[in-house]
């Protein structure tokens, strides 16, 4: 299963670190990413795969949450179905 996780908000050191160091400690593999600095605002977009991980979604999306406070970013996850269903042209 794919999922689509975006991050977004003030940019400072460390938020791509720790968001792969979290994936990769529980297999979320990434298949895909990109970020970006907008007028000063982080944006990041990856698309991570669970067909290894030790971690459910909703269980990565509790954990993500928290670690959005810790850094003071917004931080949502999204099954890849999902997003490319309200995403269709």
């Amino acid at each position: 299963m794919n999922a689509i996780i975006t991050v977004v908000g003030s940019d400072k050191v460390g938020i791509i670190a720790n968001v792969s160091t979290f994936l990769a400690e529980h297999k979320v593999n990434i298949e895909d990413i990109t970020q970006t600095i907008l007028s000063g605002n982080f944006v990041m977009m990856m698309m991570v795969n669970f067909d290894n991980a030790d971690i459910s979604i909703d269980e990565l999306r509790l954990e993500m949450s928290k670690k959005a406070v810790e850094m003071g970013v917004e931080i949502n996850i999204m099954n890849e179905k999902v997003f490319s269903s309200m995403h269709r042209v």
